[in-house]
């Protein structure tokens, strides 16, 4: 069983940054692909960025509409994932959630992964 807790959200204005952070439990956090996720009212919750950890390293990847802006990392020892969101826009306004899986197909589709978190809320005033 795993647990995740998000932080770091808040309401900020358009071109700021936020940097999210979950902190997962478990021994076994380095096995699994994290990724995060939004939801913005009435809408589907929306693939957002996902890493992955090999004995080879990460690798990561982002939706369109953030590449070049948010940035996925992962620290094993903490067991935590981190998304440094820079540039925001008030699109990115949305419940972020973090999740882990070991994702078998694509990392953007939600039923890949098992675990989730509450969300945080960030809202990007324009």
């Amino acid at each position: 069983q795993v647990q995740l807790v998000e932080s770091g959200g808040g309401l900020v204005q358009a071109g700021d940054s936020l940097r999210l952070s979950c902190a997962a439990s478990g021994r076994t956090f380095s096995s699994y692909t994290m990724g995060w996720f939004r939801q913005a009212p009435g809408k589907v919750r929306a693939f957002v960025a996902a890493i992955t950890w090999s004995t080879s390293g990460s690798r990561t990847f982002y939706t369109d509409s953030v590449k070049g802006r948010f940035t996925i990392s992962r620290d094993n020892a903490k067991n935590t994932v981190y998304l440094q969101m820079n540039s925001l826009k008030p699109e990115d306004t949305a419940v972020y959630y973090c999740a882990a899986g070991w994702v078998a197909g694509s990392l953007a589709s939600r039923e890949g992964y098992e675990y989730w978190g509450q969300g945080t809320q960030v809202t990007v005033s324009s």
